[in-house]
């Protein structure tokens, strides 16, 4: 036992893995807010289409040779705004949107690293997480993010569960909702550039999906499946990326095993009670 706490306190020691630890803890909390308004809202897979334009904007970043988090959060939040104009004026629903701006998003990825003739970096670092990758200008990032995040969800609650209801009766009681549809947009689009570095493009959406669809196994009140999503979110990430270095894993796919994990626990509790 004290083999094991010795070895895990070493290993949390550690600088690269305590910043993966930091940052991974805050888009934990952040993917956790912002989820469970997405999700009951129907909206929940614009973090799956924003995470594959993640994918076009890195590629984007590597053939100019630029660090890609400074080409991917102005051009996923452009893409999710474009989501929504989609959505708005072209009278094309929202799954539609974002299959359309996703799919020309992974094309271009492709396209782009076929010309550039392969990159200089490994890939399956971007696209299922690498702790080796994370630096201290994702952890300020981070930082902020979250407290971004966590100081609207509270300023803006009432508005912000309204519209998650009831989009029509929100417009009706004199909201803004389409400033509310881009604040969320604006706050996911930065949560997945951020959470790439941990989980990878390809499994970052899962953070803003798991912990929201597991709390609502055994919760039905928000205030309480907001807080046992950020709960889980935060125990998946923890134990996801300490499991991921001691069986040298990478910490995407461990992080999200683990969150199916929990889903398949609180699942089979709620077929009990």
């Amino acid at each position: 036992m004290n083999e094991t706490l010795e070895l895990l306190l070493e290993i949390i020691q550690a600088p690269f893995i305590l910043k993966a630890l930091i940052v991974g803890i805050l888009v934990a909390v952040s993917s956790s807010f912002l989820g469970v308004f997405l999700v009951l809202k129907r909206y929940s897979m614009i973090g799956d289409g924003l995470a594959h334009v993640s994918f076009g904007t890195i590629a984007i970043a590597l053939l100019i040779g630029v660090t890609p988090i400074y080409v991917s959060i102005p051009l996923v939040t452009l893409s999710s705004f474009l989501i929504l104009k989609l959505n708005e004026k072209a009278d094309i629903h929202a799954d539609a949107a974002i299959g359309l701006v996703a799919s020309f998003s992974v094309a271009t990825g492709v396209m782009i690293g076929t010309l550039a003739k392969g990159f200089n970096v490994d890939l399956s670092s971007y696209l299922f997480g690498s702790i080796l990758f994370v630096t201290k200008l994702d952890v300020y990032l981070s930082i902020i993010l979250s407290v971004v995040v966590i100081f609207t969800v509270l300023f803006l609650y009432n508005s912000l569960f309204a519209l998650t209801y009831d989009e029509e009766f929100s417009k009706v009681m004199g909201l803004n909702t389409k400033a509310l549809n881009y604040i969320l947009s604006l706050l996911i689009s930065i949560t997945i550039v951020i959470g790439i570095r941990v989980v990878g493009t390809m499994l970052i959406s899962s953070l803003v999906i798991f912990p929201t669809v597991t709390a609502l196994q055994v919760t039905k009140g928000f205030k309480q499946t907001m807080i046992i999503s950020l709960i889980v979110s935060m125990l998946s990430v923890v134990s996801g990326i300490i499991s991921s270095i001691i069986l040298d894993f990478p910490p995407g796919p461990t992080i999200v095993f683990i969150n199916g994990l929990l889903f398949i626990c609180f699942y089979f509790k709620k077929l009990v009670l």
